[in-house]
C-alpha cells in the first residue's frame, strides 16, 4: 500500500470543501487546468490541476469538491497553484473526490474534512 505515517504527519494536513467558482485550459498545457476555488477565505484560491484529459471546464463551475489547503504554493508553467484538488484513479482516469451531493445544500465553502 505504501509507506506508513503517524497521525501528527496526517493531522497536518488540512482538508477542505471546495467550490468552483471558474475553470479555464491553460494554454500550451495539455491537461493542466486553471481553477478558481472557493474555499471559505476573502478569495478564491488559485489551483492548477492535471484533468483536462477527464474534465471540460464547463462541467466544473459550481462542482463541490474535496481541496488540500496546506501545500506550498508551485508554480506549473509559470502559474502558481495554491492547493491540490483530490481525485481517485479509476483504470487510469481521474475522478474528482466530492461531497456526497444530497449534503452539498448544507455544507459551504471552507468546511473542514475531519
Amino acid at each position: 500500500m505504501g509507506n506508513t505515517i503517524e497521525f501528527q504527519e496526517f493531522d497536518a494536513v488540512d482538508l477542505r470543501v471546495g467550490k468552483i467558482v471558474t475553470a479555464e485550459k491553460v494554454p500550451k498545457s495539455k491537461n493542466l487546468l486553471k481553477l478558481q476555488v472557493d474555499i471559505g477565505e476573502e478569495k478564491p484560491r488559485q489551483i492548477l490541476s492535471g484533468i483536462s484529459a477527464w474534465y471540460k471546464p464547463e462541467e466544473l463551475v459550481d462542482l463541490f469538491i474535496i481541496v488540500c489547503t496546506n501545500l506550498k504554493p508551485r508554480k506549473m508553467m509559470g502559474i502558481e497553484s495554491q492547493g491540490m484538488l483530490l481525485a481517485a484513479d479509476v483504470g487510469g482516469k481521474a475522478i474528482l473526490l466530492k461531497p456526497d451531493e444530497k449534503l452539498q445544500d448544507k455544507l459551504k465553502p471552507g468546511a473542514k474534512i475531519q
